[in-house]
Parts: C-alpha cells; sequence; structure tokens
C-alpha cells in the first residue's frame, strides 16, 4: 500500500552491498525524498569501509538479523546474487516491506511466480530494476511503436556483444555458477530481453544455438548464443548475444525493419538512435543518454538506476506507478527459461 504524501522520506534498506548494491545506496543516501535506513550483507569484512562510506547507517550481517533487529523502512532493495532474489524478496514483503529486486527477477519462473503470489497476499509492491526503460532511445521507441507509427512489424534484431572475461568472472565468485548467476542472459542481458518484451510483446516458435567459445574455464554456462523466435503480435526476430568479445564491449544494437520504415538504436548500450527512416516521420531531439556503470576493469549498461529510486519514491508517495511491475518480471524469467530450456548442453 503507497506511503501517504506526507510520509516523507522513503526509508530504505539496501540487502547485498556489490557494485550494484553500493550504487542503490549511494543514490538513496543522495535523494531528497529517501533515507538509507541500513545495509546488510554476508561479508562482515565490508563493515568498516561502509561505515566510513555511509556514517550513522547501521550494518547488518544477514537479511534475518536486520529484520530482526534493525530500524523501521518501507522498501528493502534486493542487490545480492541472482539465484538469492526471490526468497529475499518473499521474506521481505512477509515483513510488509516494499521491494525493489535488481535484475533478474529469479532464475525460475516457478519463483518468480510465487514473489507475485506473496505481494498480491501482503498487499506490498514489487519493482523491477530494468534500466533500459529509463534509456531517452528505448523510450522514444516504445512511443512510436504504441502510436502504431511503424505499421506491422516485420523484422527485429537484438544483438548484445559484450566482454566478460577472468576480470568479471574471478574466482571464487558467484558470477558464472549455474546456483547464483543462472547464465549469460539472465546476468548480462535480461534488461535487453525485458526491452524486447516491453516494445514488442511475447515471443513464440523459439529456436536457439548455444556455443561456449572461451569461457570453459570461467562459467559453467554458453558465452553466446543466437535466438530466433516470431513475434506473437507478427513478425519475427533474431537475439544474437555473446560475452565473448576480446577486451571490451562491443555493442548492444536494435534493429527494426516494418511496413512504414526502419530504424535501427545502437552504440555499446542502445544509448543512440543510429538510423530512423520512416513514413511522414521526422526523429525529435531526444535527451542525452546516462553514461554507462563503471566498475574498475569493465562496464555495465547505462547508469539509470537514479531513475529507478525516482519511481519507488513517487509510486509511494502516489505520484506515479511502477516503471516495471512483478508480472512484467515475471515474463522476462519465464521467456528466458523457454530459451534455455533448448539448450543441449
Amino acid at each position: 500500500m503507497p506511503v501517504s504524501a506526507a510520509s516523507f522520506p522513503v526509508r530504505f534498506v539496501i540487502c547485498g552491498v556489490g557494485h550494484i548494491g553500493r550504487r542503490h545506496a549511494a543514490l538513496v543516501a543522495q535523494h531528497p525524498e529517501a533515507q538509507l535506513v541500513a545495509l546488510v550483507d554476508n561479508r562482515p569484512e565490508l563493515a568498516a569501509e561502509l561505515a566510513r562510506e555511509f556514517p550513522a547507517v547501521p550494518f547488518y550481517a544477514s537479511l534475518d538479523d536486520y529484520l530482526a533487529h534493525g530500524p523501521a523502512a518501507e522498501v528493502l532493495t534486493v542487490a545480492t546474487p541472482n539465484g538469492l532474489h526471490a526468497a529475499q524478496a518473499q521474506q521481505g514483503l512477509r515483513a510488509g516491506l516494499h521491494v525493489v529486486i535488481e535484475k533478474p527477477m529469479a532464475l525460475r519462473t516457478a519463483d518468480a511466480q510465487a514473489v507475485v503470489e506473496v505481494a498480491r497476499q501482503t498487499g506490498r509492491l514489487v519493482f523491477g530494476v530494468m534500466q533500459n526503460r529509463y534509456s531517452p532511445p528505448a523510450a522514444w521507441l516504445k512511443q512510436i511503436v504504441d502510436e502504431g507509427r511503424l505499421g506491422q512489424v516485420h523484422l527485429v534484431q537484438l544483438n548484445c556483444f559484450w566482454n566478460r572475461d577472468e576480470r568479471y568472472y574471478t574466482p571464487g565468485s558467484w558470477h558464472g555458477t549455474h546456483t547464483l548467476d543462472g547464465g549469460t542472459l539472465f546476468t548480462q542481458f535480461s534488461h535487453f530481453v525485458d526491452l524486447l518484451y516491453w516494445v514488442f510483446g511475447d515471443i513464440a516458435n523459439i529456436s536457439a544455438r548455444f556455443r561456449d567459445f572461451n569461457h570453459q574455464h570461467l562459467t559453467e554456462f554458453e558465452d553466446s548464443g543466437l535466438v530466433t523466435f516470431d513475434l506473437v503480435r507478427g513478425g519475427s526476430g533474431t537475439l544474437q548475444y555473446s560475452t565473448a568479445v576480446w577486451d571490451q564491449n562491443l555493442e548492444s544494437s536494435l534493429t527494426v525493419v516494418a511496413e512504414h520504415g526502419s530504424l535501427r538504436l545502437g552504440g555499446q548500450y542502445m544509448d543512440k538512435v543510429e538510423y530512423c527512416h520512416l513514413r511522414n516521420y521526422q526523429l525529435p531531439e531526444l535527451a542525452p543518454t546516462n553514461p554507462a556503470n563503471q566498475y574498475g576493469t569493465y562496464q555495465g549498461s547505462a547508469a539509470n538506476h537514479v531513475h529507478v529510486i525516482d519511481n519507488v519514491v513517487d509510486t509511494l508517495h502516489q505520484r506515479g506507478q511502477a516503471t516495471t511491475n512483478a508480472l512484467e518480471g515475471l515474463k522476462v524469467v519465464e521467456m528466458i527459461e523457454r530459451i534455455y530450456a533448448l539448450q543441449t548442453f
């Protein structure tokens, strides 16, 4: 249930304080209508460093410990390894908290469905972190598709070619494991599957080929895939992805061939409109895209997490609604699970 507009600020507890969790914490701490009230991580050695970075914010070594002894909050942000998301989200919901879940919502459709059901039972909200929706080129694409400017969509081509090597898949990390990571589509590219679903709807008649070119000693799963499908609304598409790119990210791109024209979003992080030729249409000037997330030796997609915090605050203050809700997060997990069901290794 939304909080009263007079109930400032919205209090957040962050569970999982790695790269992304720390970004959430910093953005909450800086937000004029939010308050960071607790940090949770199972690595107690982080406590001293976090105390310097976030003075006076208490640290807890487990979600159980926080829920039993921590200060009150409205929102739990789950930014732990993928395989923990669903269980911790349900734990937060049952404790009366709204939940922000980093991508992906879960690694199995059944677990994502359980999150949706607990949210329904408790009357709490679930916010998915699908940052591509906040990218100006993606928002523009969604708008013109919804307005029918493309006519019938014929072909959609989604390319995701990134570098993830031993600098990312470090020994002893949860990255690269079936249990906690889940696969390349879950950790690296689920927000692009979300973009596909958000703009063009569901897919059917999936076929796929998977390869592991240079990650045999780094991960327990594929590093590349070639996926073809039909769009339920009409048209067909392909998803080609790889994390076997040498040294640095190559691109994330989306090309559309449709009845009334063609377009392409491109750049390393799908951050620009590279081509737009539509009948009786002039491309407007779009707002600049945020720069990429920086993780030291590698990069992620555009740094749009500040918009996630804004959306949560606006929704709980009854000024808006969730940009990515639990049912949409569930759908992305289900789509990836259907693709991975075709794996033979």
